[in-house]
Formats: structure tokens, sequence, C-alpha cells
């Protein structure tokens, strides 16, 4: 959006307190004389928000919110797209863009409360996160001004940043030898950029920070046992957990047997193809224990149904079209077809593989009398000529 620098006073700038957000606080400052008001969306990336508020002020922010959305994000973002089964381009589990939209619904509120003019993210003009950022903030407040200095700044790569950065003495973790982009939250971390750009080149071991490599794994399997109500985990082995308490366990467990990571080349919503290397522990153990479940829990057409909406629901979230109407309309439909997705599945965590052991339900529509290859008197094996010649029908009269 064009505007004049001297109509923002005030900012609300999304800071990660990484190279890029770090610069951009003081590149603010320098470049249209406001104020700049940090907000950090704790969704569970850990150690990267010690000393963050020092940090802050350090580089010219006035002041910091730093928000906890972990509960938020699991409760009312992960679970939505668990349920959905919302997996983009058959691999990737969505941690980045389900992160997006709670992030910037919080943004927005404090933009609010602050009475700034405009609202500033750290995306790059390249990517798909300015999209997701900036789709939810219009969502939110169709009169937002939004400063992307990504797409402003004569800044050409992290290298500039880096020297930049220390031209002020601004601390960072990036370096010329790695110059990788790292987004971590408790659904999964990320890292894309710099030395992973070769789609040829397998990513260094050093990078990893949530899962073992399958050699380092442990050497002795895990069992476990997951509840679900109505398509939402809710206990392990049993004990009712909280969504955070949740995801971290399985996240924990994920990590140590060596699960969870996947190494893609995916299509961005701006047209270009990128590399993407993923850790996703917990998630890829609950998306297979709620897929388990539903196998004996779901009416075959409603599965079919629920499975043509996960694919257009995974477009939306990587698109970034989290607060849209038709998202709205769907994320209902997926909550429908959940109603009988209770029970509990049994799971085996072992050097990368998550291996389905057992899986029960008092919603089953399971019947062993029906699928029994021993005798039964509930299935006429003889009615299956006749439904056979049926559907026949057509392919025998295309060959006449």
């Amino acid at each position: 959006m064009n505007m004049k620098q001297t109509d923002i006073k005030k900012v609300v700038l999304a800071y990660s307190g990484g190279l890029d957000t770090s610069v951009m606080a003081m590149w603010l400052k320098e470049n249209y004389g406001c104020e700049v008001i940090a907000f950090t969306a704790d969704v569970g990336q850990g150690s990267e928000l010690e000393g963050l508020e020092e940090k802050a002020i350090a580089t010219g922010c006035s002041k910091i919110y730093i928000e906890d959305l972990r509960q938020e994000f699991i409760e009312d973002y992960v679970w939505l797209a668990l349920q959905a089964s919302a997996v983009y381009e058959g691999h990737y589990l969505l941690g980045t863009s389900v992160a997006r939209p709670v992030i910037a619904k919080k943004q927005i509120e404090i933009a609010k409360k602050e009475g700034a003019d405009a609202v500033c993210h750290g995306a790059t003009g390249k990517g798909n996160d300015q999209v997701r950022f900036e789709l939810s903030y219009y969502s939110l407040m169709p009169e937002v001004k939004v400063i992307s200095p990504w797409r402003e700044w004569a800044f050409q790569g992290r290298t500039d940043l880096i020297d930049y950065a220390k031209s002020f003495d601004i601390p960072i973790v990036a370096t010329k030898g790695k110059p990788y982009s790292i987004d971590a939250n408790i659904m999964h971390t990320s890292y894309e950029g710099g030395i992973l750009e070769d789609p040829w080149a397998a990513p260094p071991e050093d990078i990893f920070l949530t899962t073992r490599s399958i050699e380092n794994a442990e050497d002795i399997a895990d069992e476990i046992t997951i509840g679900f109500e109505k398509g939402i985990p809710v206990s392990i082995d049993g004990q009712k957990m909280s969504a955070l308490d949740l995801l971290n366990k399985v996240n924990h467990l994920g990590g140590i047997h060596g699960i969870g990571r996947i190494d893609i080349v995916e299509n961005r919503f701006v047209g270009m193809k990128s590399r993407g290397i993923y850790e996703t522990p917990g998630l890829t153990i609950l998306h297979q224990a709620h897929r388990a479940l539903e196998t004996i829990s779901m009416d075959r057409e409603v599965m079919k149904l629920r499975d043509s909406l996960g694919t257009k629901i995974s477009e939306l979230i990587y698109n970034g079209f989290w607060f849209s109407p038709e998202f709205t309309t769907l994320s209902n439909m997926i909550k429908d077809t959940q109603q009988t997705v209770t029970g509990e599945v049994r799971l085996k965590l072992y050097k990368g593989n998550v291996i389905t052991l057992g899986r029960q339900s008092p919603e089953s529509l399971y019947s062993e009398a029906l699928a029994t290859f021993e005798k039964d008197e509930v299935y006429n094996q003889a009615d299956a000529e006749g439904f056979i010649k049926l559907n026949a029908l057509r392919l025998r009269l295309g060959k006449n």
C-alpha cells in the first residue's frame, strides 16, 4: 500500500527478535521517524523469547507486548487443521501457515488498543508469509495500513542485513556461514534459504533442533494410547491432558524417536517453487492416530467428502485465507464430520515410524460379524452377484 511516511506516527511490528525484525525496528525509526511498538506472539518457540524485551528496546522499540498464545493456537487453529487432515501437497502439515492467523489476529488487537497508524511484518517479498499476514490484517481491520520493509528497503538479502545489524551493534543469531531462516513454534520447526536452497544438497544434521536422526533415535520402542473426543486429542495413556501438555508430550516422544522430518520442494502461492525442511514430530503422530480412529468411526461417504474438503482447506491455510468466508463455511463442515470421531488409538513409535497397533471407539461402525471370513448369518454372499452386474452394466454396454 502506498502511503506517505509522514502519515505514520506509530507502528506495531510483528517482532521475533531474529535478524530481519531486529533490523526492521531500527530501519522503521530511521525511515519513517515513527514510534515502533514490538509485538511477539508466544506460539511455542521456547528459548527464542529469552531476553526479547531488552533486545526490542535496544533496537529502537518503545515497548514490547509478549503474548502467550500457545493454548489458543493449539485449540483454535492446530486442532482444526488436524480434524481437517490438512496436508499441503501431500507432505507439509502447515506448521508455519497455521500459526500466522493467530499472530495476525493479536497484532491487530494491539494496533487497535494502541491507536497505531500501521502494522508491519518481517516477511520477504518472495514468500508466502507476506500474503498470509496481510490477508489476515485486511480481513480483521479493512482500513489498516501495512508496511512491508522487504518490499521497500534497498537491502538485497540477509547478508546485507547482517552487515547493517553489525553497524548498529544489533545482536543476531544468523551468520554469513549459516544464513538460513528458522521458524519455530509448538507445532513445528522449519528451515529455508541460504545453504538449503540447493534441492540436491542434503540438509546438514546440525540444523535440526527438535528431532533426532534415525541413527540416533531411541533403540527401544514406545507404545502409547491417544484418546480423542470429536476429533480432538484429549489424553495419553488414559490421562486427560491440556492441549498444551499433550502436544508437548507427543513432540518429545516424536523427537526422541526421529519422527516427523520432511524435506520438500513446495509450490508457493506467489508462483515459485521453494525447498523447505520441516520437523513436525507431535503432529505427525497425531495425524496418523486421528486417521486410524476415523477409519472405524466415520461413515465412508462422509470420509470421502471430508478428504476432498481437506485438500481445499490445506490450500486456503497455506495461501492465507483463514479469515475468509469460504474458510469459515468449510471449517463448520469439518467440525460436523468429527462428531463421531471419539475413541482411542494404540501406537508404536520406533526409528522414525508411527505404527498403528489398534483402535477402538464407542461410535465404531466396524462389525466383526460382517467382516469375518468365517461363516456368518448377516451377509449373503450370493447378493454380490447382482451388485457386480449392475455396476458392470455401463462397462458392458460401452463395448457394444
